[in-house]
Formats: C-alpha cells, sequence, structure tokens
C-alpha cells in the first residue's frame, strides 16, 4: 500500500511538471525569454527522475519491466519523450521540438492518470507467454520507436504548415524585427515608375530568409529522429517475431496489431525513401511522415482498446 501511495505521487508530480513546461514552452515561443529555457530543463528533469522512480518501484514490486499493461506502457512513452526533451537541448537550436515534446508528454501522463480505469493502474502478473526475456527488449524498444516517431511525425505537421504560411511579422521574433527597423530605414524610391518601400522590401526578403532557414531545420530534425525511431521500430518487429514464434510457434500470424506496426512500417520506409530520391522535395516527404502520426495512435492505441486481437487490453468495447 505504501508503494501504491508512492507511485501515485511521483505520477503527479511529473503531471505537474509537464503541464508547467508545456505552458512555459509556448510563452518563450513568443516572447523568447531565456531564462525559461533553464527552468524547464530542471522541471523535465524532476519529470524524468520521478516516472524513473515508478518505473524502478514496479520492478521491484513485480520483478519484470514495468511494460506489462496499459498504463505502464503509457508511463514509459512519457518518460521518453521527457528523455527526448533532454536530448533535444545539446542540438535544437529554435526550441520547436521541445514545443512538440512536452504537449505529447503531459497529454500520455494525463490520459495514463486520469483516464484509465483504476484496475488497469495496479501492476498484474504477467500471463506466461509475457514471462520470457523477450519482453524487455520487444516492448521498450517500440515504445522508444512510438515516441520519437511521434516526435519526427509532429514536427513534419510543424513542417507543413510553416510550408503554407505567408511570410508576415509573427514569423520573427521582437529581436529580429526591430534590428530590420535599424537597419533598413523606413524609406522609398522610383523603380520602373513604381514607388518600392526598401524597408518592406528587405523585410520580406529577410523574413523569407528566415523561413528558408526554419524549414531547412526542421526538415533535418524530422528525418534524423524518423530514422531513428524506424530503426527501433525494425528491432521491436523482429523482436516480437522471435518472442511470437518461442510462445505460439509462428513468427507472423497477421494479428491487427501486427498489420498496423507493418503498415506504420511502411509508411516510415517510404518517408525515408522519399528523403533519398531526390524526385521527391518540398512537402511530399512532409505529408508521408505526417501520416505516421495517425498510424502509430491506431497502432499503439486503437487495436489495442478496442480489445481485438492478441495485443489487447479490451478497454472499450
Amino acid at each position: 500500500m505504501m508503494y501504491t501511495r508512492i507511485e501515485y505521487i511521483l505520477v503527479h508530480i511529473s503531471f505537474l511538471m509537464f503541464f508547467l513546461v508545456t505552458m512555459l514552452d509556448l510563452i518563450n515561443l513568443l516572447y523568447q525569454i531565456d531564462k525559461l529555457d533553464q527552468f524547464n530543463r530542471n522541471s523535465i528533469t524532476i519529470a524524468l527522475i520521478c516516472t524513473t522512480g515508478f518505473m524502478i518501484i514496479r520492478f521491484f514490486q513485480t520483478g519484470y519491466l514495468p511494460l506489462g499493461n496499459l498504463y505502464e506502457s503509457l508511463i514509459f512513452l512519457s518518460w521518453s519523450f521527457s528523455l527526448l526533451y533532454l536530448i533535444s537541448y545539446v542540438r535544437n537550436q529554435y526550441g520547436l521540438a521541445r514545443a512538440v515534446l512536452a504537449p505529447s508528454a503531459t497529454f500520455i501522463n494525463a490520459f495514463a492518470t486520469l483516464s484509465l480505469p483504476q484496475q488497469m493502474q495496479h501492476s498484474t502478473a504477467l500471463v506466461p507467454a509475457s514471462q520470457s526475456n523477450w519482453l524487455m527488449m520487444h516492448v521498450s524498444a517500440t515504445l522508444i520507436s512510438y515516441a520519437t516517431s511521434l516526435c519526427g511525425s509532429l514536427l513534419a505537421i510543424v513542417l507543413l504548415s510553416i510550408f503554407f504560411t505567408e511570410v508576415g511579422e509573427e514569423m520573427l521574433g521582437p529581436k529580429c524585427k526591430t534590428n530590420m527597423y535599424y537597419i533598413f530605414p523606413s524609406t522609398k524610391y522610383q523603380f520602373f515608375k513604381k514607388e518600392i518601400d526598401v524597408q518592406g522590401y528587405f523585410y520580406l526578403l529577410f523574413a523569407n530568409a528566415q523561413k528558408c532557414q526554419l524549414i531547412n531545420y526542421l526538415d533535418r530534425w524530422t528525418y534524423q529522429t524518423i530514422s531513428l525511431g524506424f530503426s527501433f521500430l525494425t528491432i521491436g518487429i523482429l523482436s516480437g517475431s522471435v518472442w511470437a514464434n518461442e510462445a505460439r510457434g509462428s513468427f507472423w500470424s497477421w494479428d491487427p496489431k501486427e498489420t498496423w506496426a507493418l503498415v506504420t512500417w511502411l509508411i516510415y520506409a517510404i518517408y525515408l525513401h522519399t528523403k533519398i530520391d531526390e524526385r521527391w522535395k518540398g512537402e511530399v516527404p512532409a505529408v508521408v511522415a505526417s501520416t505516421g502520426f495517425f498510424l502509430i495512435w491506431i497502432c499503439f492505441l486503437g487495436v489495442n482498446l478496442l480489445g481485438v486481437g492478441l495485443h489487447n487490453y479490451g478497454w472499450l468495447i
């Protein structure tokens, strides 16, 4: 009972940290307050420590990696998002990846703690088929692939929105706009009998350069995260096949979960192919990557909660 209370406290502290960071990241994107970065990093570190503590307590309670039910898998997924959030500080100069990761961790943690029935949140004994050394490799690799691939797909959605956004003042931070007005004061001159606003012209030119730089950055970050997620998803599918053969005597049974995992794998494989093929440029790879966002949720939650196939938790029906 004491362990259950500690788990409850740890999970709810992590949720509060995720929610706080989500709000502050949105403010930071709008106003670019440098002091918030360090505060958010510390808050996410606290959330990561709390979720890690939860998993350690569950491990000592059950004797296996806490990935045996939907609740534990969701907590592990939020843990993965918080870890990616801290990693993003190394290379993510714009902070857009962090603005995507924090809401994802908040949503998943809230869904696990507030939406799932109480009986699904308790630790249970593994069924005989799950008492295998392949459990840790298959489930952990799959969940890490979900976290990284979801991050990449969300960045692709942001990328698509920028593709079809007109360049305006809202695309530049206050510092950039101040510098532009200082460098290019408002003047006008006649060019082919047309009055040209020099300030507006150079402002538009600078804004388009910033937009192209942001698009290139998002495209590169999307490719890197999805490549990592695709690798882990491949490991998860292969290890799951070996586990299935050990438990059921068949490497592949076209279970709904397996089928959707294969569809998701193919979509991300198509995305990586479009990045290699020079004929596919612009928004086409981003559209393919965005599709993976919906496929992952169908594969992870849709099939499971509907209670169909061998991989299910049977909650909705």
